[in-house]
């Protein structure tokens, strides 16, 4: 008898994820490399079209050129878009075009879409991208109409509004790419350190993106539920202590020096020292030189990085509930008692294996590529973490090391974005062998620790 063929493999939503930001770096890098992208009408060469697209797709915002005076006005609606689909996801885009169309949304589409905004229910699964995409239209609409009415002041009306528009969707997406290089004698938001009205309006778009659009969305309830998610209680307390307390150190470190804080007046040296705290989990962004800081300061802002954000957000890290759910563990061990409790909620047990299994590969991922950087590069180690720790977040901090890097260095920092923006467990979900049940189990086992 002839054998039956067999169906081809499906891919898995962690498949979909990979291969479908895969191919928007590869057409983003086709684009900014064409002689139109660029202001000399000269190709930009491959690597730094590849480095460019995939810091944009992965919102990181490491920059080996200036996006401002390299780019031409289509290579920066190139970065734009590249910006925005990686922030919000290609899933989501693809889903508001598929509702917009009354195309049915399948089961394995709402499988990916939960796999690509983390989110723990089907129910309600298309009502959230709705709200997705409404609060992002909302929030970066007031963003750009707040930052071009400032720039309206001092730049010819269309380009006030052009940049209001790029900065609070690069901002608000923690991209941290900017265009002030074309207008100012520098680029970074440092033209605009003394400047507290852009300050507010950069730290609420950075810390709103940071948050994530669930807790957005269960704030917005909150008049009407008076109750919040436990997700969202972590969430918001984890993110209101670690800015305070990056605040409070960046302040005391650098306050004495004189290259950032030192030489400022009160109120900007708190501004500023808030602003670095809140930008340093995913912003990108900085209004003082970070390559100017202390060795302290910085290694304090690579701890920050890689703790990041929150989940369903658009920054990276291994995200402050992993973070939170590590302090718990150590709390509870060291109290002696056998459950996490947040909130008076018990944490299930996937969870705690989840959190420990996510820092332990970003952590694996950052010392190693670190130390190859290092066998690569003539520099010191820290830069090369600062710079690795930048990639794997998706931060875009940079100590000015990007652009000095050698081609094998920064293609390595590419594949340290991608895996930071689909996250190590979804590409070792993807990268697996088709599991199996274990058919038998083995008896416990003890051994010595501590």
């Amino acid at each position: 008898m002839p054998q039956r063929k067999k169906a081809p493999r499906s891919l898995t939503p962690a498949e979909i994820l990979s291969y479908g930001f895969g191919v928007i770096i590869i057409i983003g890098a086709f684009l900014l490399s064409l002689p139109i992208s660029s202001v000399n009408g000269h190709k930009l060469n491959l690597v730094d079209a590849f480095f460019t697209a995939t810091s944009a797709t992965c919102v990181t915002g490491l920059a080996v050129v200036d996006t401002g005076v390299h780019f031409t006005l289509f290579g920066q609606i190139v970065i734009l878009l590249l910006t925005q689909l990686g922030g919000l996801g290609f899933m989501t885009f693809g889903t508001l075009i598929a509702l917009a169309l009354n195309r049915r949304i399948t089961l394995k589409d709402r499988l990916v879409l939960q796999e690509a905004i983390n989110y723990n229910s089907m129910d309600g699964l298309l009502a959230l991208i709705r709200r997705v995409i409404y609060y992002t239209i909302t929030i970066e609409g007031t963003g750009a109409l707040l930052l071009a009415a400032r720039w309206a002041m001092e730049m010819p009306l269309g380009k006030a509004i052009y940049f209001g528009i790029f900065h609070s969707i690069s901002v608000f997406n923690n991209g941290g790419f900017d265009l002030f290089g074309s207008y100012y004698s520098s680029s970074g938001f440092g033209n605009f350190r003394n400047d507290l009205y852009i300050n507010i309006v950069v730290m609420m778009l950075i810390f709103l993106g940071g948050i994530g659009f669930i807790v957005i969305h269960d704030l917005l309830q909150y008049p009407k539920s008076k109750k919040l998610s436990l997700h969202s209680k972590i969430v918001l307390t984890m993110s209101g202590c670690l800015i305070a307390i990056g605040a409070l150190v960046i302040f005391a470190i650098e306050i004495f020096n004189p290259a950032t804080l030192g030489e400022l007046p009160l109120g900007q040296q708190i501004s500023a020292a808030f602003f670095h705290s809140i930008s340093s989990r995913s912003g990108g962004v900085s209004t003082v030189d970070v390559s100017s800081m202390s060795h302290s300061t910085q290694f304090f802002i690579v701890l920050l990085m890689f703790i990041g954000t929150a989940p369903g957000s658009t920054g990276g890290g291994i995200k402050v509930t992993v973070f939170a759910i590590l302090l718990g563990a150590v709390y509870s061990m060291i109290r002696g008692k056998q459950d996490i409790v947040f909130f008076k909620k018990r944490l299930p047990q996937e969870s705690i294996l989840r959190a420990i299994t996510q820092t332990l590969m970003a952590l694996s991922l950052v010392i190693s590529v670190s130390m190859v950087l290092s066998a690569l590069e003539d520099r010191e180690l820290l830069p090369l973490l600062f710079e690795t720790t930048s990639a794997f977040a998706t931060t875009g901090l940079s100590l000015d090391l990007t652009p000095k890097l050698t081609m094998i260095s920064k293609i390595i920092l590419c594949f340290v974005m991608f895996i930071g923006r689909i996250g190590p467990l979804t590409l070792a979900y993807a990268i697996r062998p088709k599991s199996k049940k274990d058919l038998l189990r083995y008896p416990e086992g003890k051994i010595t620790i501590g």
